[in-house]
């Protein structure tokens, strides 16, 4: 079998790259796998254009990267209990993932990634937005760097997906399209800044969705902090818009990244088709 070629090229905003001269339908060798997460390690975020999955594929694909983390609340995909649908019909108002987050930071062991398909689009909008939290940490004055580097912060899915949650309470916006309230159950401590397990590169790991406080801290000091470092990571430098089209496919870092769904499409259908992966116990950097 010849190598598989494939190349990397940087956007032209503070995070991601292209990946060229690949079709993901076809069988990756593993040295073409590796490739992939080295370079999704190093870059935060890596786009594809021009893709024809299915879910079967699109399953093939995931799993030669790494082991399939089923999402406990998304609707998942008839017939294809790993794949979640991410989902806004034109009678909805509310976009999933339409606020700054990172996946899974709740989990003991938080998921490597996710690799989002693109199924159907509205006309205009419904773009994805994604920062860059290695950029972010670099950012910072040494002189608070010394203070984040130090810290930890208690994650939870509790208030986001629980019963009592805004989401729960706004069912009939929601659509069917998150359930399970009764297993938001998830809380975890990570430090406020990771060493990334793929790049070695210091990165923050915090997140306006998920993350309730800065351990050991009051709640009004852990707001002043956070909301410091939420303003601070979402700076424009730190980011890119990604315009989605037919067969396009994004897979992001959770370690490394942000991202939200922009929400400038009323009226119209957006389907999408997400899978997450397994990641790593997290350290300090």
């Amino acid at each position: 079998m010849s190598k598989q070629s494939i190349s990397f090229h940087r956007t032209n905003g503070g995070v991601g790259a292209f990946v060229e001269d690949i079709d993901l339908s076809q069988p990756l060798q593993p040295e073409t796998s590796k490739e992939i997460k080295k370079g999704l390690g190093e870059h935060g975020v890596l786009f594809f254009r021009n893709q024809k999955l299915n879910p079967k594929a699109h399953e093939a694909f995931a799993e030669g990267l790494g082991v399939i983390d089923v999402n406990r609340f998304f609707k998942p995909v008839e017939g294809f209990p790993k794949i979640a649908e991410v989902r806004k019909e034109p009678e909805q108002v509310y976009a999933i993932g339409e606020d700054w987050h990172t996946d899974h930071s709740y989990d003991q062991i938080p998921a490597l990634g996710s690799i989002l398909l693109a199924k159907e689009l509205p006309r205009h909008g419904g773009d994805t937005m994604f920062a860059n939290m290695y950029l972010a940490y670099d950012a910072l004055s040494d002189g608070f760097k010394e203070i984040v580097d130090s810290l930890q912060a208690e994650h939870s899915s509790r208030h986001q997906f629980g019963g009592q949650s805004a989401v729960s309470r706004n069912a009939d916006d929601t659509g069917g399209r998150l359930g399970n309230p009764e297993l938001a159950t998830q809380d975890a401590i990570h430090p406020v800044v990771i060493r990334h397990p793929i790049s070695g590169k210091k990165a923050l790991y915090v997140n306006k969705a998920f993350t309730l406080g800065i351990v050991g801290w009051s709640r009004a000091e852990s707001k002043a902090l956070l909301d410091f470092l939420y303003d601070h990571a979402s700076r424009p430098e730190f980011t890119y818009r990604f315009e989605w089209a037919e067969g396009s496919m994004a897979m992001w870092d959770n370690r490394a990244t942000w991202h939200r769904a922009l929400n400038d499409y009323h009226g119209e259908r957006r389907l999408m088709h997400r899978i997450t992966l397994q990641g790593e116990e997290l350290f300090a950097g």
